[in-house]
Formats: structure tokens, sequence, C-alpha cells
């Protein structure tokens, strides 16, 4: 095994560790624990993320990058803005079913107790969801919707609500409090959002594209 084998083979370790460690014990989650677990030391962690902290949210990004491969895939490249989040809410919403759902929601749980014991770790997650935040925006920007098409700003805005929305729908969903919450649902919420742009309408140019959609 080479040397950056060996390399991602450690960070591969630790992450899959943290994950387990942080869901079970949030913000008392010990660094020494994690490491025995990956089979290495606390010096592999720090060599390797730098931190605890950076650790956690490397955890946290390699958690998502699966699910943004699949809104791609769940949201048609040619689609305009209300087909596209109609996908994007089918998506999510089915997520909600996943075996993995419940653990899912207790993670996000659990990084919020985290965030709220250290503001430097919650400075961090937040800088994390931002980018999260701009690869939907990218994912909506010029999507054609009325009379033009979808700019940045409008995008931005409109991510912001729907992980708003979705963050809410789909922890109701999982913990039976949102009974008839189906995909239909899910998209008929996201579809009201910009049914008459009064989410992105505000952003940049918005005043050209009011209108039903």
């Amino acid at each position: 095994m080479t040397r950056a084998e060996t390399k991602e083979r450690n960070r591969r370790a630790l992450l899959d560790a943290a994950f387990q460690v942080v869901s079970r014990d949030g913000h008392r989650a010990r660094l020494e624990e994690i490491a025995e677990r990956a089979g290495l030391t606390t010096g592999a962690v720090y060599s390797l993320f730098g931190s605890k902290n950076n650790l956690v949210v490397a955890m946290v990004t390699d958690h998502q990058v699966p699910h943004y491969e699949e809104i791609e895939q769940a949201v048609p490249a040619g689609a305009d803005l209300l087909e596209a989040v109609d996908g994007f809410a089918r998506y999510y919403r089915r997520s909600c079913d996943t075996p993995d759902a419940v653990s899912t929601l207790s993670l996000q749980i659990t990084l919020m107790d985290m965030a709220l014991h250290d503001a430097g770790l919650r400075a961090q997650l937040a800088a994390s969801v931002q980018a999260q935040e701009r690869h939907l925006t990218a994912l909506f920007t010029g999507r054609p919707h009325s009379a033009g098409v979808v700019t940045p700003d409008q995008a931005r805005r409109l991510v912001t609500a729907l992980r708003a929305l979705f963050v809410g729908l789909g922890q109701g969903v999982v913990l039976g409090l949102a009974e008839g919450a189906d995909e239909q649902f899910f998209a008929d919420a996201a579809r009201a959002l910009v049914s008459d742009m009064t989410v992105v309408a505000h952003g940049t140019g918005g005043s050209e594209h009011r209108g039903r959609g």
C-alpha cells in the first residue's frame, strides 16, 4: 500500500469512527475513543484534520456528498424552476423513508447541540451549510421561470427557504408528526414558495419575473 493509500485509509477510518461516536455522544464525544475505534492515535487526527472540530466538519461534509450527487440526478438538467423544485422536494421526501433516516435525524440534532456548546464549531458548521447551499443555488440558477430566468440571488433566497421547509417537514415525517405529508405534499409545499415568485422576486431583477408559474 502506498503512502497516499494509507493516508486515505486512515482518513476514512477516522471519518467512520467519528460518525459512530459523535452520533452517540454529541459534544461529549472523546477524541481518544474516535481514534481508538479507527485503530489509530489522536496524533493521526491532528495530522490528518488538525483538530477535533475539523474532523467533525469533514465528517458532516463526507456524509452529505452522496446526497448532493443524488439530488443532481433527481433534478432534470433541462427542467424549468417549478419542475426542478418538484424533483428536489420528492427526492427529499423519499430520503425520509430510507433505513438511515432516524440516524440522520439523530446526527442533525446532535450537531445542533454541539454547535450550541462550541462557538468555534458553530461557525465552522455554518460555513459548511453555506457551502451546501451554494451547491444548490447553482442547481437552480438560470432555470426558466415565468417571463425570465432565475438569477443567482433569487436562487440563493429560494434555497434558504427550501432548506428550512424540508428540514422541518423531514423531522416531522421521521418523528411521526407530519401525517399525510407524502411526496405530493412536499412537492406542493415547495412549489408554493415559487408559484408567484414571492420568495425569489426580491432578488436581483425580481420585478421582471412576477406572475404565476
